[in-house]
């Protein structure tokens, strides 16, 4: 009986103590609420940087739910679909951000780019018209570029590829899209020259090399320029040189390419190999 109080003192200590670790628990939510408010920003930019893409789009939808006007998670949401290669998803997630009272001509920029990669051009042009005149920035005229491409429209194409260049100090890949640009349309000269003046931006931009191969098999050039290559992309450009040529009827160069492409390579290099074996059974 007389341990019967101590029984109780110590219930009591209990809920006391219970009761403060719920009042200090509620100050740390208040203040974590606080360092979110703060710091949500940054978050927001790691998860756009640097986390999965697919993990950066649950993040964005988790934090919707909890604040669905906040156009930031939209925005955040949008992006992180692109990253993760969900085009039709990314185009409904950006039409949600214009849809937003604090829309930006950069988002409808960024819509523009989203119906592109679906291949919704003509309403990727509409959403380029809605934009004014005096918004100028490189991704809007790279895309008008791309638009004037799609519709045969040279003049403006070179006009809007010009403007980009000078919008940017990372021209390469401006470069290559003008190179093709001039490819389709054959002229091979400037396309040569553009996919040149790309590689010596950025030497690592294979797909200008590929292109610069194309380029110079069109005018009957099947060698390779001195460019930075590893052992495996000069395979890969002497197998692309191989088939321009045999599409071109030039079928004995085409298998001196072949050859060329398999000895080079320092693995087997299954594609060149059954173009020729298909080539040599006739």
């Amino acid at each position: 009986m007389r341990q019967f109080p101590q029984a109780i003192l110590c219930i009591a200590g209990a809920v006391a103590l219970s009761a403060c670790d719920a009042d200090e628990g509620q100050r740390v939510d208040r203040n974590f609420q606080g360092v979110n408010a703060i710091d949500g920003t940054g978050l927001n930019d790691v998860m756009l940087t640097v986390a999965d893409p697919n993990e950066s789009v649950d993040y964005f939808r988790r934090a919707l739910k909890s604040d669905p006007d906040n156009i930031e998670h939209r925005r955040g949401l949008a992006k992180s679909l692109v990253r993760a290669k969900r085009a039709s998803e990314a185009v409904a997630a950006w039409q949600r951000v214009v849809a937003h009272e604090e829309v930006t001509n950069a988002d409808r920029v960024e819509l523009a780019d989203a119906m592109i990669r679906t291949g919704d051009w003509d309403r990727a042009e509409a959403t380029l018209n809605e934009i004014p005149p005096t918004y100028e920035t490189f991704e809007r005229y790279k895309l008008e570029a791309m638009v004037a491409d799609v519709n045969q429209e040279w003049q403006k194409a070179d006009s809007f590829y010009e403007i980009a260049l000078g919008l940017t100090t990372k021209p390469a890949s401006v470069m290559n899209n003008w190179g093709y640009s001039k490819l389709t349309r054959g002229e091979y000269r400037d396309a040569e020259r553009l996919f040149s003046d790309a590689l010596r931006q950025d030497t690592t931009l294979f797909t200008a090399k590929n292109n610069l191969m194309l380029a110079r098999a069109a005018q009957g050039d099947y060698t390779i320029p001195a460019i930075p290559m590893s052992q495996i992309e000069r395979a890969e450009l002497l197998h692309t040189l191989a088939l321009a040529a045999i599409k071109k009827g030039e079928i004995e160069t085409g298998k001196s390419l072949l050859r060329d492409a398999i000895e080079t390579h320092p693995q087997h290099f299954e594609a060149a190999s059954s173009s020729l074996e298909a080539l040599e059974r006739g």
